[in-house]
């Protein structure tokens, strides 16, 4: 079966997926096009980044320049009271008929799922087939949301990709990001993890306890984060930032070697793997 012949088999599960996340969540999730509601997800977006009402990261003006050009505002409303519960942009990326790119998204708990399968839907039925977008690779939660639940792939780091932030939750950090990119034609495959504990330490955390291993055949490595960067960087900016740049250091290394980004533990272990080259598999 070829990829075109796959598209309608992947729009029509991509629908009943979205609705039963919906379900299960207690949302319905639709576009946004008004000026009231669009004002409304640049709020919660703004309570989202502890920004004040009137410097949102998302002004409403610019969701409606993005929503004319083509792209998509997705809600989330609560089935029982229409509070808005979640929100996500997306535009379309070059080429436009195949990648598309998604800018912020945030959501209540247990919420997000639903939200970002009506994304999916909505991208499939206007001929998409991959979604890009970028998070704080320390947030062991949304590496663990990104990669396990949606079966997206870590493809890029990037080091301080906005620059300072002056939102509440960034400020004061190092903005580096991790690329995933989520293919929505495909369903979500269980991946393996391997034996991380059998693995050698190859780099120590700031506390002192291992932070990376590296299977001995060079085909996967494990690299560790914080519990709760969040937290640890309102208490101790400083040894935040030193665990921001002993994952960078390690990631960095990896995406440079071919790694790419395949899962994430619920202990906070990032599990990334490659394919040997022909050298590598026979040296001479």
């Amino acid at each position: 079966m070829t990829a075109e012949t796959d598209q309608p088999a992947a729009r029509e599960q991509a629908a009943r997926l979205a609705e039963a996340a919906g379900r299960a969540a207690g949302v319905h999730v639709r576009t946004v096009h008004d000026v009231v509601g669009l004002a409304a997800v640049t709020d919660f977006f703004s309570d989202v980044w502890q920004t004040p009402k009137s410097a949102p990261p998302y002004p409403a003006e610019v969701l409606h320049s993005l929503v004319h050009a083509g792209g998509a505002v997705h809600g989330a409303y609560t089935v029982d009271g229409d509070r808005l519960a979640g929100a996500c942009v997306a535009v379309f990326g070059p080429p436009a008929t195949a990648e598309a790119y998604s800018l912020v998204a945030a959501a209540d708990r247990g919420v997000g799922y639903a939200v970002k399968q009506v994304q999916r839907a909505w991208l499939l039925e206007r001929g998409a087939r991959t979604l890009r977008w970028t998070f704080d690779p320390l947030v062991g939660r949304n590496a663990r949301f990104n990669l396990v639940k949606l079966g997206a792939t870590g493809t890029e780091y990037l080091v301080d990709f906005y620059g300072r932030m002056a939102d509440g939750v960034n400020e004061g950090d190092e903005s580096d990001r991790l690329t995933v990119t989520w293919d929505l034609t495909a369903p979500r495959q269980w991946r393996e993890t391997g034996d991380r504990g059998a693995a050698p330490v190859t780099h120590q955390a700031p506390d002192g306890t291992p932070l990376a291993r590296r299977s001995r055949d060079d085909r996967q490595l494990w690299c560790r984060v914080p519990d709760d960067i969040v937290t640890l960087r309102a208490a101790d900016p400083a040894l935040a930032l030193r665990w921001r740049h002993a994952v960078r250091d390690v990631l960095t290394s990896a995406f440079a070697e071919g790694f790419t980004a395949t899962g994430m533990s619920r202990d906070g272990w990032y599990t990334l793997s490659r394919t040997l080259t022909r050298e590598e598999e026979s040296p001479a």
